[in-house]
């Protein structure tokens, strides 16, 4: 009796989730399980994969074979990512690319020029190393992990990596608003960490700047297919410049990356029908 009961509640279960999902109108189950999807995918793959990189632990080649994979969850999404001036991010050369940051599909973005940008080492905090399989499969992948609490010990950390970034030509990117930003009408403060890097280095900064993602709205549990322009700005050289430099430095990037940043999102949003149902806080 207990069976029969248990297999009607979990055919009950089953078919009011399956409503909603399949449903055209947005709903929290549906949103979630968009996210749930990419999470999944991730490690999933994180855990039949580690292994391999254990053939050659913390190269940064092994993000880019993970990478080709993890790309094809776009398709599920319907999104489209366009990647503009990609052949500054191919240049075979050290550097610190720095990108603004609304939500973790800003990775799906990355896993998406990852092939064109070729070498890289992400920048993650620490504690998404304790999420495994995925934080050990980023590890071995060449994921460098910092603990934002330790400003001293994560500084040297970086200083670290930013040795082997100059002597492999491997690329750092960071994300140097320092959070989430779901407010889609400007770009939060930067943090200092991304350009005493370049500039300890001596390095160029490669500015990325994604264009709003203004098909996801979580307080409406909106995520609908969508468009995103990756845009690469010119590099700024860093050689010459010293600490006193960095706030100058750090103003003149914010201040292109933003203007470019306004430009993207009137270019995407300017294309939606006029009942579309966005707003600028995501």
């Amino acid at each position: 009796m207990w069976y029969t009961f248990l297999t009607f509640v979990l055919f009950l279960v089953v078919t009011f989730l399956f409503k909603k999902v399949t449903q055209k109108e947005p709903n929290v189950i549906k949103y979630h399980l968009n996210f749930f999807i990419f999470y999944g995918g991730c490690s999933l793959l994180a855990a039949v994969i580690w292994p391999i990189f254990l053939l050659s632990p913390k190269n940064v080649r092994n993000s880019k074979m993970a990478a080709k994979i993890l790309k094809h969850i776009t398709k599920l999404y319907d999104l489209k990512w366009e990647l503009r001036n990609g052949e500054i991010l191919a240049v075979d050369r050290g550097a610190v690319i720095v990108s603004n940051h609304q939500l973790t599909l800003d990775i799906l973005g990355m896993f998406n020029i990852w092939e064109v940008v070729d070498k890289i080492s992400a920048i993650a905090k620490k504690e998404l190393f304790y999420v495994w399989p995925f934080g050990l499969s980023a590890y071995l992948a060449g994921v460098v992990f910092i603990d934002r609490k330790d400003a001293k010990g994560a500084y040297k950390q970086l200083q670290m990596t930013s040795e082997v970034m100059m002597k492999n030509k491997t690329k750092l990117w960071l994300f140097p608003e320092g959070t989430r930003n779901k407010d889609y009408r400007s770009l939060l403060p930067f943090k200092k960490g991304a350009f005493n890097i370049a500039v300890a280095a001596q390095v160029p900064i490669l500015p990325v700047v994604f264009s709003p993602y203004y098909f996801v709205n979580a307080e409406k549990h909106i995520f609908n297919k969508g468009h995103v322009i990756i845009q690469c700005l010119q590099p700024i050289p860093t050689k010459g410049l010293t600490s006193k430099d960095i706030p100058d430095l750090m103003a003149k990037v914010h201040e292109r990356m933003s203007t470019v940043y306004r430009e993207l999102s009137k270019e995407v949003i300017n294309d939606l029908p006029a009942d579309y149902p966005y707003t600028t806080v995501g």
